[in-house]
């Protein structure tokens, strides 16, 4: 049987407040690279991958599309197009380009959505969440906690405990049929809502899709603050 294709898009449009930084996040580099060179060399190497849409800030594209996408020699980025000013918006434009660049028999296939400042992503993550997107039309990669969690009220203490054996820390990419995760941004962009954290809520919320939850890696962090970055640095210098 023909696989179906798989496209990634991958959003470098952040800010990165917490860094502290004049450079935004993405562009921060970790031993040589910027940040956002590791997920695109991650999908660029993958068999899985067909294509990538890059999501940046309006002013960034040029700087992305020179000194990122051909300097390194990332064919399979499709295009480079503005992002929206909160994490959602800059993937409803993202899913927009994708549905104007698609096939009808590409459209069938699946839309892999990754936050271009987590740069520990490797094979088997992406291989463990395409086999679960061909049985369950969505699925998210996470882990199970490791903490503890509660659940405080609006005084700050703590209103419930949830059992930590049902807790998982949500990463990406978070992977989706793509007519499937269209349609949900669709109703999300019509509804007006604005209370939406990531693609696997919105599916939720918009969709009668449960989403299934696969195995990431503790290492498949996201680049926020500096002592991410330094963590980053260590991961990498052990290979």
């Amino acid at each position: 049987m023909k696989r179906k294709k798989c496209t990634a898009i991958v959003l470098a449009a952040g800010q990165g407040k917490r860094m502290g930084s004049k450079i935004q996040k993405q562009f921060l580099e970790i031993c040589g690279k910027p940040v956002l060179y590791y997920a695109l060399a991650a999908f660029q190497d993958s068999p899985l991958i067909d294509s990538m849409i890059l999501v940046t800030g309006a002013a960034e594209i040029p700087f992305v599309q020179k000194e990122i996408a051909e300097k390194y020699s990332f064919n399979k980025v499709r295009a480079v197009v503005e992002g929206g000013a909160e994490r959602y918006a800059s993937v409803w434009k993202g899913l927009q380009a994708l549905e104007k660049s698609l096939s009808e028999e590409e459209k069938e296939g699946y839309v892999f959505i990754h936050d271009g400042v987590r740069p520990f992503i490797h094979e088997e993550i992406l291989s463990r969440a395409f086999d679960a997107v061909k049985k369950y039309h969505a699925c998210a990669v996470g882990m199970p906690s490791k903490d503890t969690v509660k659940l405080a009220d609006e005084d700050g203490f703590v209103d419930m405990t949830p059992d930590r054996r049902l807790v998982w820390s949500i990463q990406t990419p978070q992977v989706f049929d793509f007519r499937l995760a269209y349609q949900a941004y669709a109703e999300l962009e019509k509804s007006g809502r604005s209370d939406v954290t990531d693609d696997a809520m919105i599916v939720e919320a918009f969709t009668d899709t449960k989403v299934r939850l696969v195995e990431g890696s503790y290492e498949n962090i996201k680049i926020t603050t500096p002592e991410d970055l330094r963590i980053a640095e260590a991961f990498l210098k052990r290979y």
